[in-house]
Parts: structure tokens; sequence; C-alpha cells
């Protein structure tokens, strides 16, 4: 599959779900209206969507929520995707998650065939991180991280970079991170979504944090990418790597792989821009796969160059309406 402007579609994330077990500030507001689970896609539903992205070319496919390990028999999709990981099929199934429910599944996870994670984490301090997601425990979330990583998965920390809330604690986390044998990847926050704050007030561009960081740390460029948006360097000091997320300070749609389905079937062909492509009626309009394939196919025809975030305070409503819970980041 390539966009009009030739880049090859490889990368699909799934968003499971929209449900999430933690309010975080940047991305939900606290009092949230979830989807009725009559309009969410089976879980049969979304193994026969994926597959035939597979068909199509995707090899890469991320499963995300809300939190996807709080849907039920989530792991029966885990494991019928991980099964077509192979020649021809898929070469990575991945996860992102808030670690919350990873002491229960880390093991099945990687039976299933998982390999790496993502696991979002803004904080180390217990104080902080209760008010960064309203109602979390950091103690739950480290103790799934740490059965993460006994079970064999390979980890990496997304930290979404909040200008007076945990600025002062990226050195730590790069620290604590090199300590334990995890990447970390920082995040500026995106205008997505009525949340109860004021994004000029969350906005902190990593422009500036990497400047800072440079005076305690050695940043060694280099070419390693994973498929998503990061741009990577070598910590030296620790050996571990250091991605930068930067939706807003420089845009990395030039590169773009990758389509968002939500748990409703619609399909997001750019973070960023509300054009979609509803899936679910083709779907259940036919058995015939050709249908939904020909519906994907059109969608990704539709595939914009890039995104149009800004943050600014002439702004005041969010640059996409839909809260990143729907879409999966």
């Amino acid at each position: 599959m390539r966009d009009p402007f030739g880049r090859e579609i490889t990368y699909l994330r799934i968003s499971v779900t929209d449900r999430c077990d933690l309010r975080c500030v940047y991305c939900m507001a606290e009092e949230m209206t979830f989807l009725p689970k009559a309009d969410l896609l089976t879980l049969e539903e979304l193994e026969r969507v994926a597959s035939a992205f597979i068909r199509l070319g995707v090899r890469k496919i991320r499963l995300t929520g809300g939190e996807p390990l709080v849907r039920r028999n989530v792991m029966s999709l885990v494991r019928a995707l991980g099964a077509r990981i192979g020649p021809g099929g898929l070469a990575e199934l991945t996860l992102t998650t808030n670690g919350t429910q990873l002491a229960r599944y880390a093991e099945e996870l990687f039976a299933a065939g998982v390999r790496r994670i993502n696991v979002s984490l803004d904080t180390l301090d217990p104080d902080r991180f209760a008010a960064i997601t309203r109602w979390g425990k950091l103690e739950k979330t480290l103790e799934g991280i740490f059965a993460a990583k006994a079970a064999g998965l390979a980890i990496k920390i997304n930290a979404v970079a909040l200008k007076g809330t945990n600025e002062d604690e990226f050195d730590r986390l790069i620290a604590w991170c090199g300590e334990h044998g995890f990447d970390l990847c920082l995040i500026e926050t995106m205008p997505m979504g009525e949340i109860d704050q004021d994004r000029t007030d969350q906005y902190l561009p990593l422009s500036l944090v990497r400047a800072r960081l440079a005076r305690t740390w050695t940043l060694v460029d280099t070419d390693y990418r994973t498929g998503g948006p990061a741009r990577y360097v070598v910590v030296k000091e620790t050996g571990r790597r250091l991605g930068f997320i930067t939706p807003m300070t420089h845009n990395f749609c030039e590169s773009c792989n990758r389509v968002r389905l939500t748990c409703t079937g619609t399909l997001y062909m750019c973070l960023g821009q509300d054009d979609a492509a509803d899936l679910r009626t083709p779907l259940r309009a036919s058995r015939d796969d050709a249908v939904l394939e020909a519906a994907i196919l059109e969608a990704i025809g539709r595939k914009p160059r890039g995104h149009d975030f800004v943050i600014d305070r002439r702004r005041n409503r969010p640059a996409v309406a839909r809260h990143m819970s729907l879409t999966g980041g």
C-alpha cells in the first residue's frame, strides 16, 4: 500500500478500547463518557480487519487503547495476531500500556509472540504520579514493568514532557532507565480532545529539553528507527537509547508509514487530522474481504501529507476534538 505521497504503509495501530483505568491529565478529562460496548468491534472483527491489512502489506501492528489490557479477553486477539508473525505475515506485534495490568499478563504476552512493549511512565515520584494519572498508584505500574522485564520483554518507557510538572525529572528517568536496561522516549503533549487544563500551561518543547540534557549527558546521534515517529540518540553514559517525539517542534510526517484503527472500526489516516474511513460498514456488509480491502485501499489514497497541530493561547479548542484514548496515540 502506498499513499498519495509515495509512502509505503506498513504499520497499523489498533485501539482495542477507548477505556482506561487511569485519567492522565494530558490525555483525558476526569469525567469521561466512554463508547457503549455495543459500538465496539468484536475481537474477532478486529482480527479480521487486521488480517486484511496484513494481506495488503502491513508488517507491524501495535495494540493500544485507552489501556488495551483492560479489554475483556484481549489476549485472544493477541494470540491470534501473534500467530501471524513470520514470513509473509507480521514482522512484529507490539503493545503500548500504562503498566497497571502487566503483572497479570506479561508472561502471556511473551508466549503469544510479543517481544517489545512501550510503557507510559511520566514520573518516578509517587505523589506526582497520582496527580498526573489522577488516581493511579506508582507501585502498581512499577510492579508491572519489572514483571514484563522478568518475562523477557524489551521495554521502552514513554514519558510525556509536562512543563512545571516533570521537567525536573528527566535526568532521573535517564539514569533509572540506564540502571534497569530500558530505553526512554520523551513526547511533546499534543492538542487532542478537551481536557481540564490549558495545554499552553503543559506544553514543553523538546528542543529545550534536549539542550538541557546535553549539559549532563553525552547524546550521540544515531540512525536507529523503530518504524515510529521518534528520533533517537544514544546516551553514552548509560548505553541506552533516548527518543524524542516532537509533533510540535519538529514535524515528523515526511516518513509516516502508519494508520490507526479505532475500536469502532474507524480508520484515521493521520493522528492530527479528522478525515477518517468507516471500515465497520464494509466489514459487516459482506463476508467477502475484497469489499473490506477495497475500502482500506480507498482510505490510504486519502492519507494527507501531515498534521496541523498547534498549541497557543489564541486557540482555546484542541486541534483535534477526539481524545487520544480513542485513537491510541
